[in-house]
């Protein structure tokens, strides 16, 4: 029996008759749109809340970003135990984990407490992205990998864009206190129906023999795989970890000034009222998520078409991240359609980037066990810079009497900084361990095969 291998995919394999790959995938939709609403929950109501808990914007900047310390923390073990325990379960726990928390957070009296919720709702969500990645990796073939980690990924969007009309609304009628609560117990509703549809590949009643043979042909990992994960420390030897690490940290960068301080930014520097931030607020994640569907759609046509993993997933890394660089020009137009328009370029831009970053762990995993450890640790840096983005905005804007000028030149910089390391960083887009994975990979041991 070789090692797994997550990269090649037979071109010629027949789509089957079977859907239930796509089912899955959906589901896992649901749990990031519901992850990234109960996150964005506090941006969306934040404008509310600063009067009645007198909150500084550098205060408000910590809690955002307070959030990305636990997140980034414990994705590490997270990932891990995804791995060892499966999707199934560590989903579950997440979701209703994160959506007590957020129902608490509706009764919080002051800063420290919102500051120690916002901890817990990270570690409680760390385990969302990881479980997703898990499910990509069992679940599809590595030419359709990028469009179902653009399906679920786009739940980010989806959740954020909600967030604006939806919580906006349950703002006006029940207060800022009540969005929280609605959130959270829409969490809870949603793992009755988790629980009582997802399964794995070798479980799942309702999974052909046809679909399974055509996931297991394309590169899919089955659970119960027999190879040996690679040790952690292992996985830091290669150049394409180390890609995967800081590039990602800076599309997260930027993308989280969309999730935290846009909302406001709309409000203070623009000049948007209630109404206005609920219409207007939505549209860049809303067309967010069908430019994210359009970069997983190039890459299936791409691989399909005989191009390689690498070139169809750096394809839109690199183009995604250096248009998305856009985002500079919003802080000096006149216009406030101008600079909306330039941010939903902005937004669009990065969501097509990230239609490869979590098709990436189960391509260069050396084995099964380490896809959700692989989206574990590229998470973390994510998450730092979630941590980073809204604190240095933040404080910006303090020390600039609240203009957006410097932060969203900032955000430019970081961004084709990100193109860089996504062009020259990382090399051939490879199970690591082999000879392609860059520099670092001559001095790295290959996992053994039994």
């Amino acid at each position: 029996m070789t090692a797994f291998s997550g990269s090649p995919t037979p071109h010629h394999l027949a789509r089957p008759a079977g859907r239930a790959r796509w089912t899955m995938i959906w589901l896992a939709f649901g749990a990031t749109t519901i992850n990234y609403l109960d996150r964005a929950n506090l941006g969306v109501a934040l404008p509310y809340m600063t009067e009645e808990l007198n909150l500084s914007k550098t205060g408000a900047g910590v809690l955002l970003g307070a959030f990305f310390w636990t997140y980034a923390l414990t994705l590490l073990p997270s990932g891990w135990l995804v791995d060892r325990i499966g999707p199934r379960r560590m989903m579950v726990i997440a979701v209703a984990g994160w959506s007590v928390v957020t129902m608490l957070i509706g009764a919080a009296s002051g800063f420290l407490v919102l500051l120690l919720l916002r901890l817990l709702l990270g570690a409680a969500e760390s385990p969302s992205y990881p479980s997703s990645t898990k499910i990509v990796a069992r679940w599809f073939p590595s030419k359709e990998r990028a469009m179902a980690a653009s399906i679920f990924d786009s739940g980010g969007r989806a959740g954020t864009a909600l967030a604006l009309p939806v919580i906006t609304v349950v703002i006006a009628v029940v207060g800022w206190r009540g969005s929280f609560v609605a959130a959270g117990l829409l969490g809870l509703l949603f793992c009755a129906l988790w629980l009582r549809v997802y399964r794995d590949p070798e479980t799942h009643p309702r999974l052909s023999a046809e679909e399974h043979a055509y996931i297991k042909e394309g590169g899919g990992a089955d659970a119960g795989s027999d190879v040996p994960p690679m040790a952690w420390a292992k996985l830091l030897r290669y150049r394409t970890t180390w890609g995967m690490i800081f590039g990602f940290f800076c599309l997260s960068f930027v993308l989280y000034f969309f999730i935290t301080w846009f909302p406001s930014y709309l409000v203070d520097a623009r000049g948007f009222d209630l109404l206005k931030l609920g219409i207007f607020g939505m549209l860049p994640a809303l067309l967010a998520i069908p430019a994210q569907w359009l970069g997983g759609a190039l890459q299936t046509r791409l691989i399909n078409a005989g191009r390689s993993v690498s070139y169809a997933r750096k394809v839109p890394l690199i183009s995604g991240l250096v248009v998305s660089s856009v985002i500079v020009f919003a802080g000096v137009v006149e216009s406030p359609a101008a600079a909306l328009a330039l941010l939903a370029l902005s937004q669009c831009a990065l969501c097509f980037a990230a239609s490869s970053l979590w098709a990436l762990p189960a391509d260069v995993a050396p084995a099964p066990g380490n896809v959700a450890s692989l989206a574990g640790i590229q998470g973390f840096a994510s998450n730092i810079a979630g941590f980073v983005s809204p604190l240095v905005v933040g404080i910006l804007l303090d020390s600039t009497g609240g203009s957006y000028v410097a932060p969203l030149a900032v955000a430019g910089g970081v961004a084709l900084v990100g193109a860089l390391v996504y062009a020259f960083v990382i090399g051939k887009i490879a199970p690591l361990g082999g000879a392609a994975t860059g520099p670092a990979a001559d001095a790295a041991p290959t996992p053994q095969q039994t």
